[in-house]
């Protein structure tokens, strides 16, 4: 499967407390049991109008469903084809080298 971000514009999306965001992530995994095996949802960042989704999935195709489904939007789905993070900037050389001197 391939790993996408989703952006979903969704108004005042932020001032949702623990209930309803609850609520909001048993409607999607409702939807995500109907499409598996096809589409796993591994987390979301919740902004002021805007939640960013990191799912798996197999294509575009089975994302737009689950929002048509769900009844949360799909604005943009962008493919990510690499993830870095901090370590990515280590020297593997130097790394070794600062755990010797120890």
């Amino acid at each position: 499967m391939k790993k996408y971000i989703i952006e979903r514009d969704i108004p005042r999306v932020g001032t949702l407390e623990g209930e309803q965001l609850r609520q909001a992530a048993a409607k999607s995994n409702e939807v995500l049991a109907q499409l598996h095996p096809d589409i796993q949802w591994s987390e979301s960042f919740v902004a002021a109008d805007k939640t960013f989704c990191i799912y798996l999935a197999n294509d575009e195709a089975i994302i737009r469903r689950h929002a048509e489904l769900s009844g949360f939007p799909a604005t943009k789905i962008t493919e990510i084809s690499k993830v870095i993070d901090p370590t990515t900037g280590e020297d593997c050389g130097v790394a070794a080298s600062k755990k010797s001197v120890a």
